[in-house]
């Protein structure tokens, strides 16, 4: 079952596409938005961080930490990061922990390929508790950052 509103969201140590381990235990004292992606290069996994890129300045100015994660090795996350000049992390789930430990996994994904992540955008307030969760069952659909922003906007 996917986290929920209103609990403390599972903490996990990845990798990042500089190869550097990110702790969402570390982040305590910020609001953070998880972005959970299925595949990079993929079209509507490109469009979404691209959306996220190009509105970077309303996630700073609600003091908000965004944190993409998928599936997909450092190098690919690396590639992916630096031609569309993300300005955010991207994660490395790479052994599929955190999508298992936030109950996001699609059992058979595209091309037969197995647990994959669901598209899926929770957001943290500053003690790490759930105070948004969208999980989307069907990969081709965006997460409602209209919601994310509002939910955002009363964290502070």
């Amino acid at each position: 079952m996917a986290i929920e509103k209103g609990q403390k969201a599972p903490d996990f140590t990845l990798f990042d596409s500089d190869k550097n381990e990110v702790s969402l235990s570390a982040l305590k004292g910020n609001n953070v938005v998880l972005l959970f992606y299925p595949l990079a290069f993929t079209g509507t996994c490109t469009k979404e961080v691209c959306m996220v890129r190009d509105s970077m300045a309303q996630y700073n100015n609600a003091n908000a930490k965004v944190l993409g994660i998928s599936i997909d090795n450092v190098f690919i996350q690396d590639k992916f990061k630096k031609e569309h000049e993300l300005q955010f992390p991207l994660l490395s789930d790479f052994n599929k922990t955190t999508i298992k430990d936030y109950g996001i996994v699609h059992d058979t994904f595209a091309f037969g390929m197995k647990e994959v992540g669901k598209r899926s955008a929770f957001v943290l307030d500053k003690e790490g508790v759930v105070q948004y969760a969208e999980v989307l069952d069907v990969p081709s659909e965006l997460p409602n950052f209209d919601a994310i922003q509002e939910t955002l906007n009363s964290l502070n």
